[in-house]
């Protein structure tokens, strides 16, 4: 089993199936039915907690990823600003003209080609930026659905609970219900 968020899981997963073994022993048909949709709500509820925990990890993964793209951006933004102040320093000593205006030409060329290339560096690394910043909406959307999904299950599965203190079937029904919504949400984080 893996291991769960809070002791409370743990034991919420333990009363699922002491429940089930109530209903396994009962031999009524309306708690057995009951007894089996808590098991299946209980495996349900736990992938789509586990799935939802892993979209929330990915989703700061990629924040960090991006946060760390925008400073490595900044940084060749200022290598960028830092060449083109160079090269104008460069280009104005040429233009007084003067034995060296040669070489501060040469040497102005030459920061112009770092300018260019810092700032091809400042480009590509904000596109992976934005890439990131994309993923993590991603798997932040698709958390929050998750959480709903969650959500809706544990619902179920308290719900259900209530045809087996009840002995009503309507409980039953309705946590069959919450469910399929449930289920429906899930599914949807992954459109």
């Amino acid at each position: 089993m893996a291991p769960t968020d809070s002791p409370l899981e743990e034991l919420e997963h333990h009363e699922q199936a002491e429940h089930a073994a109530h209903g396994a022993r009962s031999g009524d048909k309306l708690i057995s039915r009951v007894t089996l949709t808590i098991a299946v709500l209980a495996v349900l509820a736990a992938i789509s907690a586990s799935l939802e925990n892993s979209e929330s990890d990915a989703a700061i993964s990629a924040k960090n990823d991006a946060v760390l793209a925008q400073d490595q951006a900044t940084d060749a933004w200022g290598l960028a600003n830092s060449k083109s102040l160079r090269k104008k320093v460069y280009e104005i000593a040429a233009d007084r003209g003067g034995a060296r205006s040669g070489a501060y030409a040469r040497s102005a060329a030459h920061e112009s080609g770092d300018e260019r290339r810092a700032q091809s560096q400042a480009l590509a690394l904000e596109r992976k930026r934005d890439a990131a910043l994309g993923r993590s909406e991603r798997h932040e959307r698709r958390h929050g659905r998750l959480t709903v999904a969650s959500t809706l299950l544990h619902m179920a599965i308290a719900i259900a609970t209530l045809a087996i203190i009840l002995t009503r079937r309507w409980p039953w029904v309705a946590a069959v219900a919450l469910s399929a919504a449930g289920l429906a949400a899930g599914a949807w984080a992954f459109l």
